[in-house]
């Protein structure tokens, strides 16, 4: 008996050694967005407890009370209804659920990161003449880059903001979806190519925080990595200096050899960078002779470009810009990259390909299969789909 009270006794500990290796930072974090997430975590937590814990505690008891070895305990083999019972049953997990939905309905339109702050923290409001910082991101392949519009500085895998003054981030990607996040600001955000994401947040304590991507994006995803400093009003305008004497420009060519896939990438810092050099990026037309997405947007708004927008084509397509340099991305897709699939074509029992070879129709040659042509210039549909016997 020593011995297994000994063993549990260490039973209980192991838990505890394993949240000492934990970073706990989602359920510490350091700015208002965070700690409300983190409110919602806990307060959903305890609700789903007021019914999980009494159901272990009532199954165990059951167990001990009803044991075949307790003769005590009334025995009910007819027993099969009882009102105060289902009440019980039904009532309470009723109200928890409601209780959820209430939170999630409040919290799901509070906490959108598309909402405006309205506060500070929980104690304090936005002061009237307090203008946000705006800050631009890109997830690159695989690297941040960081532009600060209103200062006319960019950072690769490092940004900065004052503490106590409201963040409104603007976020794309450059080729494929990424997820931005910072635990200690706020939750994650996709990232995502010819498309805008936002998010509003604030950083309420000065320190170094940790931001990453959190969706797969390929082989360097694990060290898709940068540097948050939350830093007070004269730590952020020294940090501004330092990159403006520090920095480079970076126009359209530097950012298109940085937008080449690598891993492991310094932080770098741009004195400069193009005022339209995001709005470039968002619309995928940075690399020279593509069109902008707004423009194609505008042209089908217009009501499109007729035969005459054949030409366009080239210019729409935006997944291979570096295929002609050699340069291919993991994963890239077949069509984009113009290698060939690597599984081999499936074989019949006498060991060569399985190819459809039908009789040709114009315009609908495939490699390896054709559609059959019905004779009939103005209905291209096969014959056996036009017959009605």
């Amino acid at each position: 008996m020593p011995k297994l009270m000994k063993f549990s006794r260490l039973l209980s500990v192991l838990p505890l050694l394993f949240l000492a290796g934990c970073n706990m930072v989602v359920m510490a974090p350091s700015g208002d967005i965070a700690a409300q997430q983190r409110d919602l975590i806990v307060v959903s937590t305890v609700l789903m407890l007021l019914i999980i814990v009494p159901v272990i505690f009532l199954t165990l008891l059951f167990a001990w009370r009803y044991r075949r070895s307790n003769t005590a305990a009334t025995y009910a083999p007819e027993w099969h209804h009882s009102t105060r019972l289902e009440i019980v049953i039904w009532a309470a997990p009723l109200a928890i659920i409601i209780a959820l939905g209430a939170v999630t309905w409040i919290s799901t339109h509070k906490l959108d990161p598309y909402r405006p702050l309205d506060r500070l923290d929980a104690e304090r409001a936005i002061p009237a003449d307090t203008k946000p910082l705006t800050v631009e991101v890109v997830a690159l392949d695989w690297k941040w880059l960081f532009f600060y519009p209103e200062l006319g500085i960019a950072t690769v895998n490092e940004m900065a903001a004052p503490v106590d003054q409201p963040i409104n981030f603007k976020i794309t990607a450059s080729s494929v979806m990424n997820s931005f996040y910072i635990p200690a600001l706020a939750g994650q955000i996709y990232a995502m190519p010819g498309m805008e994401t936002k998010l509003h947040a604030v950083i309420n304590k000065e320190g170094e925080y940790e931001g990453f991507s959190a969706n797969y994006s390929g082989a360097g995803f694990s060290h898709m990595r940068f540097k948050f400093h939350g830093l007070n009003r004269e730590g952020f305008d020294a940090w501004v200096a330092k990159v403006k004497q520090q920095g480079t420009m970076l126009n359209r060519d530097a950012y298109l050899k940085l937008e080449k896939p690598s891993e492991k990438e310094p932080v770098r810092y741009y004195a400069g960078a193009d005022g339209d050099l995001y709005t470039a990026i968002l619309n995928m037309c940075a690399t020279p002779g593509k069109m902008c997405m707004n423009e194609m947007m505008h042209i089908d708004m217009m009501g499109g470009g007729g035969k005459e927008s054949a030409e366009n084509r080239e210019k729409l397509q935006y997944d291979n810009r570096h295929a002609d340099e050699g340069v291919v991305a993991p994963g890239a897709t077949v069509p984009a990259t113009g290698v060939p699939a690597r599984a081999e074509p499936p074989r019949n029992s006498g060991g060569s390909s399985m190819q459809h070879d039908v009789p040709d129709m114009p315009g609908m040659q495939h490699e390896g299969h054709s559609m059959p042509a019905t004779g009939n210039g103005a209905d291209p549909a096969p014959a056996q789909l036009n017959n009605n016997n």
